[in-house]
């Protein structure tokens, strides 16, 4: 890790083939992570945007054969949430978001969570860049 900062891993099956990544399972961890920490105390996050049994259903029933995704239709807070969260913690403490990177398999809800963090950027006049990348992993 550069400068001492922290990586955080959002994910609720997959954890990192590497051990410089914190992991956390669901929206309530990640929010108290951050919350504990500190936005600024992050170098990384990646996201992952399904986060339980009712988005996967969603996936498989209606994103990866119809492409589309209703968020009515998942029970659980998703990556999204989370998503929506950063930007909310770094307008509330006007601590700059640290580098976002988006590592889900759902095609639609990764879009969504790229373009919002994207957007926010924009509106900063910052960079944009929230990506999506693979991170090795175990399940």
């Amino acid at each position: 890790m550069k400068n001492n900062k922290l990586y955080l891993y959002l994910d609720d099956v997959r954890t990192p083939k590497t051990d410089n990544w914190e992991v956390v399972r669901n929206y309530d961890e990640f929010v108290a992570h951050i919350k504990l920490k500190g936005l600024g105390a992050y170098e990384v996050i990646s996201l992952d945007h399904d986060l339980g049994e009712g988005a996967m259903v969603e996936y498989y029933t209606n994103v990866k054969p119809n492409y589309e995704l209703d968020y009515n239709r998942i029970p659980e807070k998703t990556g999204m949430d989370c998503a929506r969260f950063l930007v909310a913690e770094a307008m509330n403490t006007k601590i700059p978001l640290p580098q976002i990177y988006v590592h889900s398999a759902n095609p639609i809800g990764s879009g969504n969570m790229m373009g919002y963090i994207n957007n926010y950027f924009m509106n900063c006049r910052a960079p944009q860049s929230c990506i999506r990348i693979k991170v090795e992993h175990t399940i």
